[in-house]
């Protein structure tokens, strides 16, 4: 099981503990950080999807035009492009870029949010119901070597079909995020990777063996997984933890200015009910996963984070990859610096003692 770590480019240098200045796209912010990925040695980065943000399908362009080997992975939710047109976007785009493309769908539970672009769809059921017709048009689109028609609850196509496929016959890589019993089986019809967040051993366990029961039962392989998780790493584990504690004072300091809080309410997904409830058991889960971002901010994102130094937070991905997670996707409080500090250290160590671990099975290493 090959390993991929997955960075997050930034449409400006903004985070929990850093206010935004400058525009709102920053050129020149976006080409550094995508620079930086690429040569602290990450496989592939995210571009999130929001109700007010830039354009993910176009940044990732950028992105790709700016870098030379770097993977992108574009979030977008559906119910707000036709599938039909976003499938070929999404494969002109890879065929430009050789394959260099993958989609993360997220189909949002917020639905506050969600009504800022016009969502009538407010049972999450109904979303997730919608984003798996969403995915069969998608992946009719790319495959199919005739016109097809499809007759759903949300979409109707006729006679639909795509002159452009994706660059490779296998298609672009689809990731399925969420923690409900819906967004599962979704992503065990249509996953080739399913995205956690940064949970506790228990329930990554919980989730995993859901997510290989969902997928038996469409008679798919088990997708891999991926786990979205905030490094803080310093040389010591000791100055780790209060490299920590300052950005959790600094966070709790400006979560007016950044707006990154947000209430835990009824609109909370089902991802963040799980956060909080880690966060409930304590602030330390685990060996090292840290929970108080997460409760500052009502875990609106991927807000816990594993603290120590490189070999520990290391040592901490080798156990979750023996849970069978091989994609880490992994950002810091301060997007440039902290992509740089984890290609110098972090990356390298967790290859290598993931591909230790495979020696010792007797694996060879990928």
């Amino acid at each position: 099981m090959s390993i991929e770590f997955i960075g997050f480019v930034t449409n400006n240098n903004s985070s929990e503990t850093i206010p935004r200045s400058g525009p709102i796209v920053n050129r020149d912010h976006i080409e550094t950080v995508a620079k930086a990925h690429e040569s602290a040695g990450f496989d592939r980065v995210l571009l999130a999807f929001h109700a007010t943000s830039p354009d993910s399908l176009q940044v990732g362009q950028h992105v790709l035009g700016v870098t030379d080997r770097l993977n992108i992975l574009i979030a977008q939710r559906p119910g707000f492009t036709a599938p039909t047109l976003l499938a070929r976007q999404l494969a002109t785009i890879d065929q430009l870029w050789r394959g260099r493309v993958a989609l993360h769908v997220i189909t949002g539970g917020n639905a506050e949010e969600l009504k800022q672009d016009g969502n009538l769809v407010h049972d999450k059921d109904e979303r997730y119901a919608r984003t798996g017709e969403f995915l069969d048009v998608v992946k009719a689109e790319w495959s199919s070597d005739k016109p097809f028609s499809y007759s759903g609850k949300f979409y109707q196509v006729q006679n639909g079909f795509s002159q452009v496929k994706p660059y490779r016959r296998e298609g672009i890589p689809i990731f399925v995020g969420g923690g409900s019993d819906a967004a599962i089986e979704v992503a065990g019809k249509h996953a080739d990777t399913f995205a956690l967040w940064g949970e506790s051993y228990a329930q990554v366990r919980d989730v995993t063996s859901r997510a290989r029961a969902a997928a038996a039962k469409h008679g798919r392989p088990t997708p891999s997984f991926s786990l979205s998780v905030r490094p803080i790493i310093a040389d010591t584990e000791e100055k780790a933890w209060a490299k920590a504690d300052a950005i959790l004072e600094r966070a709790t300091a400006l979560q007016d200015v950044t707006g990154y809080r947000k209430p835990a309410d009824g609109h909370a997904t089902a991802g963040a009910r799980r956060l909080l409830a880690l966060a409930e058991q304590g602030t330390r889960i685990d060996k090292r996963l840290w929970t108080e971002i997460a409760k500052l901010t009502g875990a609106n994102s991927n807000t816990t984070a594993l603290v120590g130094t490189p070999e520990q937070v290391a040592e901490v991905f080798r156990d979750y990859y023996e849970l069978g997670v091989s994609h880490f996707l992994i950002r810091g409080f301060d997007p440039l610096i902290d992509a740089i500090e984890y290609g110098r250290e972090l990356i390298p160590a967790t290859r290598r003692l993931i591909a230790e671990l495979q020696s010792s099975r007797g694996v060879a290493a990928e």
